[in-house]
């Protein structure tokens, strides 16, 4: 295939692929969004794969740590299963904590060297807002000693410099949130086509 233009050599063209990358600290809302956007595009005829982080862990990473080695593995082999979609033409949707820009720069330039577009989308819900939210009790936990190495307790999380979207959940409902993504999606989809 010429990744240039998504002809294969038959002839035949494909839609271009395009990875959403949705990242942020645990509770910022990334699995909620990245769902509803899911869901939104799937409305709408697009081919669509849902990468949640929790689930990549438990099938595809299960025996990985949290040291910082073991969450870029993690994140590479999202990006790499979200490469694969896009190469096909499909959109992968990623919902990852995603803690270091590095491994998210590399997931960036894995998507972009097979031709895709890659969206980076930041969820910006400052820390108090998400261990309000706490789902899962791990703030609590890592506040309390039972949890170490936990992203934006005691373990870093460096912002993205450059995202596509930087959203702040605690400022817009799900609705909204999706629709500025949608927004961003279209707009990028159609720009680099």
């Amino acid at each position: 295939m010429d990744v240039t233009t998504n002809k294969w050599r038959n002839g035949m063209t494909v839609a271009r692929g395009v990875v959403v990358f949705f990242t942020g600290l645990p509770g910022a809302g990334k699995t909620t969004l990245a769902k509803a956007f899911a869901g939104l595009l799937e409305t709408r005829g697009r081919t669509v794969t849902l990468l949640d982080g929790d689930e990549i862990r438990t099938w595809l990473s299960n025996g990985l740590g949290y040291s910082r080695q073991d969450r870029d593995i993690n994140i590479l082999r999202i990006g790499r299963v979200a490469a694969e979609v896009a190469r096909h033409g499909g959109v992968a949707v990623c919902a990852a904590i995603a803690p270091y820009r590095e491994a998210r720069a590399r997931v960036k330039s894995m998507v972009q060297a097979i031709g895709a577009i890659y969206i980076e989308v930041y969820l910006s819900t400052p820390i108090e807002i998400c261990e309000l939210r706490d789902p899962k009790g791990h703030y609590r936990k890592a506040r309390g000693g039972a949890v170490s190495g936990f992203t934006g307790v005691d373990d870093p999380y460096e912002p993205p410099l450059d995202p596509v979207i930087s959203l702040d959940t605690s400022k817009c409902g799900v609705d909204a949130a999706v629709n500025v993504v949608f927004e961003a999606f279209a707009r990028t989809a159609e720009a680099r086509s």
